[in-house]
């Protein structure tokens, strides 16, 4: 007898828990959520990665995002992570859980997947990215939510039995007391496990989504955010569009095209497939337009009938008087 294999969609369903109310205290308690790389704020960025989860909690005092998301705190603020990933995980119901901090500005979708086909395929309890040095990024990992409450259980209880209270026997404890318990796999990633500590840090992120091969497609996720668009487009199409249209017309026709193919595909089916459609039609305008500037010759051009001599040559020589 063949197990049940649950579909795609339903093996693939998890929460996300998003750590973002640290002290911030080696940037000088600013709000560290809210700095900005590539014109996005921080957390925002990391909400866009995980941006299909079922739920999305986010562990701070609530604050403007992109999308919906649901707001928890720890008890007491300011807790630390362990507690702050108790208060969060309260509030998800799916097999498994994706735990980020808010201060992430290279991770992507491609991340977050790849952590839970991991954690899918290697029946481990967690698995977590390891940085450029080989360290344990627990705030960048897939893990099984009955494993994480089970260890926050026993975590509480043996602070319990201590004579802590109940709702502070998290408090001040590292996620290592926590991740200790769990059966591991780790990730090498030295660039997604990238996080923003100290103004240095955040200066080469800034630094980096500016070199030529990452500056295009963190401006086109920074226009998307800031316009409220759900749309991913193929932005070579785009590219070759505008290339066209600046050779075969005119240097301004680029800006002024691709906004007409985008206002054209909106008022249309409005999704990918539109765009594409639109951007043929139009770069297939202006390879025709710049055929124009190619002369042809008439095609019922004929050679003088009384001197043999082509419509256009140029006239003989007089030759010397005869007397």
């Amino acid at each position: 007898m063949t197990a049940y294999e649950p579909p795609d969609a339903v093996r693939d369903a998890y929460d996300a828990v998003v750590l973002a109310g640290g002290a911030a205290r080696r940037l000088g308690g600013a709000d560290k959520p809210g700095l900005r790389v590539g014109g996005r704020a921080l957390l925002d960025r990391v909400l866009g990665a995980c941006a299909d989860a079922g739920t999305t909690v986010v562990v701070a005092d609530p604050r403007p995002v992109p999308r919906p998301v649901r707001w928890a705190r720890e008890d007491p603020p300011g807790a630390g992570p362990v507690a702050a990933l108790d208060a969060g995980l309260r509030h998800t119901t799916a097999v498994a859980v994706v735990v980020l901090s808010a201060d992430l500005p290279f991770l992507e979708v491609a991340t977050v997947r790849r952590l839970l086909t991991a954690l899918r395929s290697s029946g481990a309890e967690g698995v977590l990215l390891t940085d450029a040095d080989g360290r344990d990024q627990p705030l960048v990992a897939a893990y099984r939510a009955s494993a994480l409450r089970r260890e926050l259980t026993a975590l509480t209880s043996a602070a319990s039995v201590g004579g802590s209270a109940a709702g502070g026997g998290l408090t001040g404890l590292p996620l290592r007391r926590l991740t200790a318990a769990l059966d591991l796999t780790r990730v090498p990633d030295p660039v997604a496990s990238f996080d923003c500590d100290t103004w240095d840090d955040l200066a080469t992120a800034r630094a980096r989504i500016r070199e030529h091969g990452h500056v295009l497609d963190e401006w086109i996720s920074a226009v998307k955010d800031e316009l409220g668009i759900d749309l991913d487009v193929d932005t070579g199409i785009l590219l070759d569009l505008a290339r066209d249209a600046a050779h075969g017309v005119a240097r301004p026709a680029a800006p002024l095209t691709t906004f007409l193919v985008g206002y054209a595909a909106a008022q249309g089916k409005g999704g990918p497939e539109a765009v594409a459609e639109a951007a043929r039609k139009a770069a297939a305008l202006a390879l025709r337009w710049a055929d124009e500037e190619t002369p042809e010759a008439p095609s019922d051009a004929k050679p003088d009938a009384a001197s043999g001599a082509e419509p256009d040559a140029p006239a003989s020589a007089p030759g010397p008087d005869v007397a």
